[in-house]
């Protein structure tokens, strides 16, 4: 009887080795494929994204010392970029806004002019795809994506009622592509007018701020200018919007500071020092529209630049 038992325990003992060797047999088997299959996968991503995009001809240099001009303009295949820091040219690559990109503090702060030529069959839309290629080219370009969580201004729906006036449909209207968005600003004794283009645009003069076909993204975008962190819409708003809101001329001024700071103006302490008493204008001018300004912290998707040249490649 002993003998017996013996030998029962010595067959599942074999049969349970034989089932793990089994296993083990089918993992590698199944481990095998799981890599193949990645491989022509891989591949096949590869070979359906095609060749990566890039102007056929490209010249970077610093913007004249002595010009003011900015902007964007497309001339057929030529495209011309003028007067931006490398951490704009970053933005519109990645088509993502200024705040959102966390460069090192000695990366160079010189504004630089881009004329380039779109290859034969390449359209305007495919002009991001060729810029992210001549900062990587160019700039050395490393970066990489991650969430932060950093303090925000969310704007929400407030104390009624909302004060945003629905624009005239555009039947005409276009998408917007961001990079290619011509922002022309004109700055006089009269006060500021901004042209954001596609048929959107702001004025802020006469004690007013008026904006014309803003949707609450776009007007986050712009109210980030006019702040010391960014602006997040929370609204939940879809539509497209007039609206106004009044200034007062030490709101004007402050708000004004803000905005030379956010294009990396650098001034003098004095001026500096008005930032300290004037409170944020912004807070007001959301109540106005029915919003609120909110303080708090947020995630935010950023681009981390890790290295790039503080200037160009030689053309």
């Amino acid at each position: 009887m002993g003998a017996s038992r013996l030998f029962v325990t010595f067959t599942r003992d074999l049969s349970i080795q034989s089932v793990f060797r089994t296993l083990a047999h089918l993992l590698q088997v199944v481990t095998k494929c799981l890599l193949f299959a990645l491989v022509v996968v891989t591949s096949l991503a590869q070979s359906l994204r095609g060749p990566r995009l890039e102007f056929e001809v490209a010249s970077v240099r610093p913007s004249p010392a002595a010009s003011s001009a900015r902007g964007v303009r497309i001339d057929g295949a030529q495209v011309h970029f003028a007067g931006f820091l490398l951490r704009e040219y970053v933005a519109r690559a990645y088509q993502v806004r200024v705040s959102q990109v966390i460069v090192p503090d000695w990366l160079s702060s010189t504004a630089f002019d881009v004329d380039a030529k779109m290859p034969e069959g390449s359209n305007p839309a495919q002009v991001t795809d060729m810029l992210q290629a001549l900062l990587a080219e160019r700039f050395s370009l490393k970066l990489q994506r991650e969430m932060r969580e950093v303090p925000v201004y969310a704007i929400v729906l407030g104390k009624p009622p909302l004060k945003l006036r629905a624009s005239a449909r555009d039947p005409d209207a276009s998408p917007r592509i961001e990079a290619l968005i011509n922002i022309t600003v004109n700055t006089g004794a009269a006060g500021t007018a901004v042209d954001l283009g596609h048929g959107s645009s702001y004025t802020m003069r006469g004690g007013k701020f008026e904006g014309k076909r803003f949707s609450s993204e776009m007007l986050a975008s712009t109210l980030e200018r006019y702040s010391d962190r960014p602006v997040v819409d929370m609204t939940g708003l879809t539509g497209v919007y007039d609206f106004s809101f009044d200034v007062t001329p030490e709101d004007s001024q402050i708000l004004g500071i803000r905005a030379a700071l956010y294009a990396g103006v650098t001034l003098p302490e004095q001026i500096l020092k008005l930032l300290d008493t004037g409170g944020d204008p912004l807070i007001g001018a959301m109540q106005q529209l029915g919003l609120k300004l909110d303080a708090r912290k947020a995630s935010v998707d950023v681009l981390v630049v890790d290295d790039a040249r503080s200037t160009p490649i030689d053309n």
